[in-house]
């Protein structure tokens, strides 16, 4: 048999890959020194023009050019120069496109993947051409990608860190070190994988061209101490789902409300109320006078005049409900008995929905904001919890265990007609109606998972009140104090939210 020349073996076999959007060199590794720390580089996906990596040993950089037409949905399309690794990493490194105009979706990517697959699990700290930087994730082969924008535009340098089994995004808008910036997601990434920078045109018929400056790649040891929290205020979109960052802070704060009219978000922190602009900014403290141990069950009034806060700084710490004027002053006292929680109001704005723990058992009841007589309104075994009105002020939508395990309730504004709204073998918490009445928002957590604990893996979920049909809202760290009261946005297009990050403390 006569053997294959050199040439025409190469030749060869472009002619068989090119039909599945392959090429040639995807196959082949680059010399040792010729993509500095990473093994190689290919095309992943489909792509009409076959994408390069060059490497510049004195400035450490890597130009990268690569077309495709998105990094999104179920396939990806670009231009990868990788590195193959196991355990926790992170890959940093400034970001900047040298040519103006293009696609403002273009990408440049750092990026970890489970494989070089088009529909792989993967997750990217993404710089988009319009400045947006975000980390974008597909958590399952073949699944939908979802992302959380950053609340920090054209970052100059980007990172991406693993740990464990968790992934988030760090940014810096001057250059400097980069900073947690959200995520702390749990994406499945298991054995070895691979991590490395990419770029996608996000046009098919044109290339683009990304450079990557002062390219960091660290493989961490042990941690050191206790992690370090952040708290991020998060809104997500309906129906996009897009997440976005509004504040983070190194410390632990808990359960937004939006405001009536959409310009602010309302939390609480070290037993005090705060209220952030919906824009971002620094966040002011609401004068609550001696109510100072306010915890996460808070809420504004329909006509946007007063708050409901829940505080324990009494002598015996138990919590109680008071009303405020929503810009501060002197709380008044709503309940008598203690301890109770607030949760919801109904929309005439003449009665008060809480939860209130009565010779052993928490149940739901009623009371004018006024204060007076407290209404009893269930009287199962078991915790309920988490009440409020529906926007029309017919039902009231609570949480309850009743049945074993904690599900979504509903029953008339009098407490009659209690029915159970779906089952499943998940426990969910919190439900929340957007102001139009279709839809409901809750809390998911595990089924192995008692009460409603800090730091777990939880969804939130949205359910269309008319069929009942139930998806996937987002998926994060968080329980307590992600959204235990009120937080859709007045034009029921987004819900707030709080996630959570634990970032382990390095040798």
């Amino acid at each position: 048999m006569q053997t294959l020349r050199p040439t025409f073996l190469l030749l060869w076999i472009c002619f068989v890959l090119q039909p599945l959007g392959m090429h040639a060199h995807s196959l082949m590794k680059d010399d040792t020194n010729s993509l500095g720390i990473f093994e190689g580089h290919q095309d992943v996906g489909s792509v009409l023009h076959s994408g390069s990596a060059e490497y510049t040993a004195q400035q450490h950089s890597y130009t990268l050019v690569g077309s495709g037409e998105n990094m999104w949905f179920g396939t990806d399309a670009f231009q990868f120069a990788w590195k193959k690794i196991s355990g926790d990493a992170t890959l940093t490194a400034d970001i900047a496109f040298p040519t103006s105009g293009g696609n403002e979706h273009r990408k440049a990517v750092l990026i970890l993947r489970q494989s070089l697959d088009p529909d792989s699990v993967y997750a990217d700290v993404a710089l988009h051409g319009n400045g947006l930087a975000s980390m974008q994730f597909r958590d399952g082969k073949g699944a939908v990608t979802r992302e959380i924008q950053s609340n920090i535009s054209a970052p100059k340098r980007l990172s991406i860190a693993k740990r464990g089994d968790y992934v988030y995004m760090a940014l810096s808008g001057d250059g400097g070190e980069p900073q947690p910036a959200g995520g702390w997601l749990r994406i499945p990434l298991e054995g070895s994988f691979y991590i490395g920078i990419g770029v996608c045109s996000h046009d098919k018929d044109v290339t683009e061209k990304a450079v990557f400056s002062n390219v960091e790649l660290t493989q961490s040891g042990a941690p050191q101490g206790e992690p370090k929290l952040f708290s991020t205020l998060e809104t997500v979109e309906i129906p996009s789902f897009d997440r976005r960052v509004v504040y983070l802070s190194q410390s632990h704060f808990e359960a937004p409300n939006w405001t009536r009219d959409g310009s602010a978000f309302i939390f609480n922190r070290d037993g005090h109320i705060e209220r952030l602009p919906m824009s971002g900014g620094n966040p002011q403290t609401i004068d609550t006078g001696f109510a100072n141990s306010c915890n996460n069950d808070h809420g504004i009034s329909p006509d946007s005049s007063q708050l409901a806060i829940s505080d324990s700084s009494q002598i015996d710490q138990k919590s109680r409900v008071y009303v405020v004027p929503i810009g501060g002053g002197t709380p008044r006292r709503v309940t008598e008995n203690s301890p109770s929680y607030w949760h919801g109001w109904s929309p005439d704005g003449k009665t008060l929905a809480f939860v209130g723990q009565r010779n052993g058992d928490f149940d739901i009841y009623t009371i004018s904001p006024a204060g007076g007589a407290e209404i009893r309104l269930t009287t199962a075994k078991g915790l309920d919890d988490g009440p409020e009105y529906s926007p029309d002020g017919k039902y009231i939508y609570f949480n309850s265990e009743r049945t074993g395990h904690m599900q979504i309730w509903r029953m008339n504004a009098d407490g009659s007609d209690q029915q159970q709204v779906f089952s499943d073998e998940s426990n969910n918490w919190f439900p929340h109606i957007s102001p139009d009445g279709k839809w409901m928002a809750f809390v998911t957590y595990e089924p192995d998972v008692s009460g409603h604990p800090g730091n777990k893996n939880v969804m939130l979920r949205l359910m269309s009140v008319d069929d009942k049909k139930i998806t996937v809202l987002a998926k994060l760290f968080g329980g307590q104090g992600t959204m235990n009261v009120p937080s859709w946005s007045p034009d029921s297009k987004r819900l707030a939210f709080v996630s959570y990050m634990l970032v382990p403390q390095e040798k």
